[in-house]
């Protein structure tokens, strides 16, 4: 991983290994997932996630491929937000909204890692502390993620942070999955259900209109298995705004219990993959802005060849009351988890 920064040359990857020879490397810079072997109905291993051959791939590449998103996750409209009467302006680094964090989120930055073992599985710890003021947010923000590879052939996300100044948090995890293999083309065939009633409506910019649009009877209705590909390129407004699927959904539950959010499979293979979390939200990116990017051993990763399930608070919490607040307060402690559980189907 040779490279010229001296920060970048810091990066390691770690690989986690469970009993079950279903293995997950993954790096300290941005915390991204490179590779993850997981079987199908043959026991035949197969890279599930799009990602790149080497440091150097994440540090150029666009996408935010299999990485940690920070400070907030998702669209900030206007890249502003305020925060007990004052007003902080953030990078506009989607037009003239706030994406992912910003210009150097903490995909962007190394990560302080050390592999762990636990009764569960192996672990990766991760720590990284957000200074004061870093991409215009407020407050030293102490955070740590926990990867455990579980011996059930999990990949659990743990996620705490602490800061001391009121400010926003909204960590998610920004896998592309492609079930058949990370270099497999299309994803427009695996068969998807979101635990989902409503969905968040977005406008220009995909930015929420701050309605939350039930999915009965529309495109996005996935709470019967359904291929993602079936109704990707209906007249739908929804759909011609995002390109496709690019929306969060309200999970249904209770927000702060850990229960399932989706449901994918890939009928050739067999493979499953369930996602749990704790979130309020999770969103769903069918992958509209591949763009052709070289990914690993060479494999060309075009439109739609990879999806995305974000576990999160909604976009544009901070400017939109209705939804659930991504305030974390001086002496409270932020927590969250995901679970990204793998099956097989015969």
């Amino acid at each position: 991983m040779a490279m010229s920064d001296q920060v970048a040359e810091l990066a390691e990857i770690f690989t986690l290994e469970n009993r079950n020879h279903v293995a997950a490397r993954i790096t300290s810079y941005g915390g991204a997932i490179v590779s993850l072997m997981i079987p199908d109905r043959r026991g035949e291993l197969a890279d599930v996630v799009l990602g790149f051959d080497d440091v150097a791939g994440y540090r150029a590449g666009a996408g935010y491929l299999g990485a940690l998103i920070g400070r907030c996750g998702n669209r900030i409209a206007g890249a502003r937000f305020v925060l007990h009467g004052v007003e902080y302006r953030l990078a506009a680094n989607d037009g003239p909204n706030h994406l992912h964090g910003g210009t150097k989120g903490f995909d962007k930055v190394v990560w302080d890692a050390a592999p762990r073992t636990t009764p569960a599985g192996p672990a990766l710890e991760l720590h990284y502390l957000s200074p004061d003021g870093e991409e215009h947010y407020p407050g030293n923000l102490s955070v740590q993620v926990v990867y455990t590879l579980t011996h059930d052939n999990e990949l659990r996300i743990e996620a705490a942070a602490t800061t001391d100044q009121d400010t926003i948090v909204n960590l998610t995890h920004h896998s592309y999955w492609n079930l058949a293999g990370h270099a497999a083309g299309t994803i427009l065939d695996h068969r998807l259900v979101l635990d989902a009633e409503r969905f968040a409506a977005v406008g220009a910019g995909l930015l929420p209109t701050g309605e939350l649009r039930s999915v009965a009877g529309t495109p996005f209705e996935f709470r019967q298995p359904t291929a993602i590909g079936a109704r990707i390129d209906h007249d739908d407004e929804q759909l011609r705004l995002g390109f496709g699927y690019d929306h969060s959904f309200a999970v249904d539950g209770v927000a702060g219990e850990l229960r399932r959010a989706a449901r994918v499979t890939e009928p050739a293979s067999g493979r499953v993959l369930e996602v749990f979390t704790t979130e309020p939200a999770i969103q769903f990116y069918s992958g509209n802005f591949l763009d052709g990017m070289r990914g690993k051993a060479g494999a060309a990763y075009h439109r739609r060849s990879g999806f995305c399930l974000e576990a999160q608070h909604h976009p544009d919490a901070p400017n939109q009351p209705a939804f659930p607040s991504i305030v974390l307060r001086k002496g409270e402690r932020y927590q969250t988890t995901t679970v990204y559980r793998f099956l097989v189907e015969p």
